[in-house]
Parts: structure tokens; sequence; C-alpha cells
């Protein structure tokens, strides 16, 4: 079953990334964080499950 990473800035969808595994997802969101918070503004990451539930989701303000 695909994962998505969504990747939200104070606008929106700033960007998605699929992977097939759950833990791998939020490995991935966690780890890739800060830096995306640095680099691209981002305020919010979200990991879904195909059918649209969220699995994991982590934000700051």
């Amino acid at each position: 079953m695909p994962y998505t990473v969504i990747w939200y800035d104070r606008k929106g969808i700033i960007d998605k990334v699929i992977f097939d595994a759950e833990k791998t997802a939020k490995d991935h969101a966690i780890a890739m964080f800060q830096t995306r918070k640095g680099d691209n503004g981002v305020i919010c990451v979200e990991v879904r499950k195909d059918s649209g539930s969220v699995v994991f989701s982590h934000a700051e303000n």
C-alpha cells in the first residue's frame, strides 16, 4: 500500500513524495522536517495512506 508524505507551507501543499512502507515514509518526514522547514518554509508534514487517512503528522509554528 503506498504512503504519501505531504509537505505544507503557509499557502498549502508544496510537495508530495510516495513511499511503499509506512515506516519509511514516517522516518523520511521526521528526518527531513528541519531541513525542509529552513529551506522551503515548511510548517507541517503529513503521512497519508492510499485511502487518504492520516497516519502521522507534525507541525511547528
